[in-house]
């Protein structure tokens, strides 16, 4: 099934009744579960993170302020658009703009134009 624009697989399990764990884990006749097409993307950074906590550490540092920048940029607010595909396009003009005001902090606007007509 498709929610939010997210691909999500549905699976049932009938084997439940058998199970020595039926209680603590459904109180249905079968199992239902509902897992994101990437779950397993998201699995292999959990353990990952597991095996090394300071590179959350790291991302903190390197990441989370531009981030914290573009969301400041947007007004601190949610998305104004819906659907994967056009909030990956609002998300995508955030960070031209964030890029473009950097490299303008950093080289001048006469600088800027300068790299970019070289």
């Amino acid at each position: 099934s498709v929610e939010d624009g997210m691909l999500l697989h549905s699976y049932w399990f009938s084997g439940c009744q058998s199970c020595a764990m039926h209680k603590q884990c459904t109180t249905g006749k079968e199992r239902r579960l509902k897992r994101w097409e990437h779950e397993t993307v998201v699995e292999a950074v959990q353990i990952r993170l597991e095996h090394d906590p300071g590179k959350m550490k790291v991302r903190r540092q390197t990441v989370e302020h531009p981030f914290g920048t573009l969301k400041y940029g947007m007004g601190s607010t949610h998305f104004l658009t819906k659907t994967l595909p056009r909030v990956s396009t609002e998300m995508s003009l955030h960070v031209l703009a964030y890029n473009l005001k950097r490299m303008m902090s950093i080289f001048g606007i006469a600088g800027l134009i300068e790299a970019i007509r070289t």
